[in-house]
């Protein structure tokens, strides 16, 4: 498994989730592509992601506690290196 704090920002997100979460299911898009020259890009083209996320952890926690959860997990890169994240938080056998 990756470092938490070395390897692409894609890489560290997924570290940081699988320790924090222990997820039945993680992906992770860098979409910075997509955001190339727009507020936010710091031209290293990992800057915007999106993540999918599902985990036992969720069970019984509405959306923003959810999110909540991943913010926590993710919280220095957000104040570093991220400036943006789509999050999509599940229970196992949600939709």
């Amino acid at each position: 498994m990756t470092d938490l704090a070395t390897g692409s920002v894609q890489d560290q997100i997924t570290a940081r989730l699988t320790t924090a979460l222990s997820p039945t299911q993680l992906t992770v898009v860098n979409e910075s592509g997509l955001h190339a020259g727009h507020m936010g890009d710091d031209g290293t083209g990992e800057t915007h992601f999106r993540v999918e996320v599902e985990t036992p952890a969720f069970e019984g926690l509405n959306r923003v506690a959810r999110q909540r959860l991943v913010n926590q997990a993710l919280s220095e890169l957000l104040s570093t290196k991220i400036h943006a994240l789509a999050i999509k938080a599940r229970a196992p056998g949600e939709i």
